[in-house]
């Protein structure tokens, strides 16, 4: 029997228990970052979670389109609306469903209080890592900068297009993505590490190693830190976008203005090392391969396209992937040692308990 499925057969209480070291992180974390907040005169209000319980909501009705299609395809019912209603009525009674309620509460109220932390980078540290990370760059590629080493291959208005694309939807990871983890049967077996790991990537490294290597980035040294370094890079994706839409330049100019409004909103700031993106993409690929080889390979490929993307398309270095990779890797060894360490504890505490009830009396 796999572990999804033993899971099935567990109580509310036993599955709520299984959560207790995410739910524990996830809210220690939250404190920190409210009384920094606090600290630091950042209003704090539910607004932010409100768009975002919106964002889920909306990736949540089109992954039960999705589903509903999906069943009925695989099952041909009689009644069709009457197969699907009690369908999803046993799934919304079901304790794997119910244990999972509080854990997607904590990810939807922690996301917008990332993005505010984002933000106050500049409150802590000053933008002064670039000429670092470019000089790395240059080390590692022989004297250029990642971009140029790319360009003769990723240097096509219609492929840069594409990669803007890509890296556009790599917003389905971190909603469809994690909607997947946190009720979908299939992912259940893994659920307690992705979210563990999703918790810790966005604190670790999307605010505390932002903080300390605070950088802007190959599209915003310019603007911001008045080096013409990346000029020639920025002058590419401009031409090309006056044969194609580049999606990520609008982006990059709404992230500019709202940095000078000092805008603190959801998916506002500015930070270059390292890449969300790709420590994202890279812990999706190590909790879905868990779940389905098939798929780990395809994200695996998102992976790699979302790193080349970045340097590409001008947001990061090659090293701010390097890092984040490093980084991500890490944080999810730790998060599996913790589940590993807690599922002992619980195993042993359980032991006496079935000896009692399975061992004759004399």
């Amino acid at each position: 029997m796999t572990r999804d499925h033993r899971m099935l057969d567990r109580s509310f209480r036993d599955l709520l228990w299984d959560d207790v070291p995410v739910l524990a992180i996830a809210l220690a974390l939250f404190c920190i970052e409210l009384a920094i907040f606090l600290y630091n005169g950042i209003a704090v209000g539910l607004e932010l979670a409100v768009v975002n319980a919106r964002l889920y909501t909306a990736a949540g009705f089109a992954m039960l389109v999705i589903d509903m299609a999906l069943l009925l395809i695989r099952n041909r019912p009689d009644r069709p609306t009457m197969f699907l209603i009690e369908t999803y009525m046993r799934r919304l009674r079901s304790p794997v469903f119910l244990a999972a309620l509080p854990i997607f509460a904590f990810v939807i109220v922690f996301m917008p209080f990332f993005s505010k932390m984002k933000s106050m980078i500049a409150l802590f540290n000053d933008f002064s890592w670039d000429p670092a990370f470019i000089a790395w760059d240059r080390f590692i590629f022989f004297g250029y900068d990642a971009w140029e080493v790319l360009q003769p291959v990723l240097g096509y208005p219609y492929v840069t297009a594409a990669l803007a694309v890509a890296y556009h939807l790599w917003m389905l990871l971190i909603y469809a993505g994690t909607l997947f983890f946190v009720f979908y049967q299939a992912a259940a077996g893994f659920r307690r590490e992705y979210l563990l790991g999703f918790f810790l990537i966005w604190t670790v490294i999307g605010n505390v190693l932002a903080t300390m290597l605070a950088s802007v980035g190959p599209c915003f040294v310019g603007p911001i830190l008045g080096m013409n370094t990346f000029d020639a890079q920025m002058a590419y994706l401009n031409k090309a976008n006056e044969t194609v839409p580049i999606m990520t330049l609008r982006v990059q100019e709404l992230l500019l203005g709202w940095y000078h409004e000092g805008e603190r909103g959801l998916g506002s700031g500015i930070t270059a090392m390292p890449s969300m993106h790709v420590a994202m993409a890279m812990l999706f690929w190590l909790a879905v391969r868990r779940v389905s080889p098939a798929a780990g390979k395809l994200f695996f490929a998102f992976f790699v396209v979302i790193w080349v993307g970045s340097v590409h398309l001008a947001y990061h270095y090659f090293v701010d992937g390097l890092v984040s990779v490093v980084a991500t890797l890490i944080l999810w060894q730790i998060s599996q040692a913790i589940i590993k360490w807690w599922d002992a504890q619980a195993f042993a505490r359980r032991q006496p308990t079935l000896r009692t009830n399975t061992v004759p009396a004399e």
